[in-house]
């Protein structure tokens, strides 16, 4: 087992004392929260709403009951991994192509835990992954071009569909030294879905694994 992966284990594990018994959980995408969802069936959940296929279809093959966001309300309680955190828990997610549904179940939620390993934290957003931005398949050219003139280089994700039948820009080289602003900016730019700063709806907790345990570090 690697260390990267056993500090994702001690992180999900370190989640698992913010679940109480009979809620509603909401449950991201990604391996930090596979570890997790291994650890789901010990406890005694009502349902859980999950922020993708993926994860809706692991958690359903462990006995968990899926729950529509439409019938559940506002959740007490979403967990989920990150592709990268500053120290104001501001987020980039989206390497997994689930980003707005993970935005959505964020902002549904009272409170967003974030899991990661301590490779994942950067003084500055972006410059080392890019931005994902989900994009609706007309206006993927136009929106290149939009972003290209804000100084990024979109890539487009070949042979990936998200959950919602859209695309995804990977794009590169944005300014995000300002990421609720960029996350706006972004946003407002026609055919965009979503993107995958989470600057609006950051984390609240950060659990942050390392090489001498799980820090928390709260907002």
């Amino acid at each position: 087992m690697s260390d990267q992966h056993a500090q994702k284990q001690a992180a999900a594990k370190a989640a698992l004392r913010y679940i109480e018994d009979d809620m509603i959980l909401g449950v991201g995408t990604g391996s930090t929260v596979n570890c997790l969802i291994e650890l789901l069936p010990t406890l005694r959940l009502a349902g859980a709403v999950a922020s993708s296929q993926v994860t809706e279809d692991k958690l359903r093959a462990l006995g968990i009951e899926i729950v529509d966001l439409n019938f559940a309300g506002t959740l007490d309680l979403y967990i989920d991994g990150a592709d990268e955190v500053n120290v104001q828990l501001q987020l980039i997610k989206g390497g997994g192509g689930a980003l707005t549904r993970e935005k959505i179940v964020a902002a549904a939620s009272n409170k967003f835990v974030c899991m990661v390993d301590d490779s994942k934290m950067v003084e500055v957003l972006g410059r080392a992954f890019p931005v994902p931005i989900e994009v609706l398949p007309q206006a993927r050219s136009y929106v290149a071009r939009q972003l290209a003139q804000l100084g990024g280089e979109p890539v487009y994700r070949e042979d990936f569909v998200t959950d919602y039948g859209n695309v995804i820009l990977d794009t590169y080289d944005l300014d995000v030294s300002d990421p609720i602003a960029l996350e706006q900016q972004l946003n407002n730019i026609v055919g965009v879905v979503c993107n995958g700063i989470f600057a609006a709806n950051q984390a609240d907790i950060l659990l942050k694994a390392g090489s001498e345990g799980v820090k928390t570090i709260l907002r």
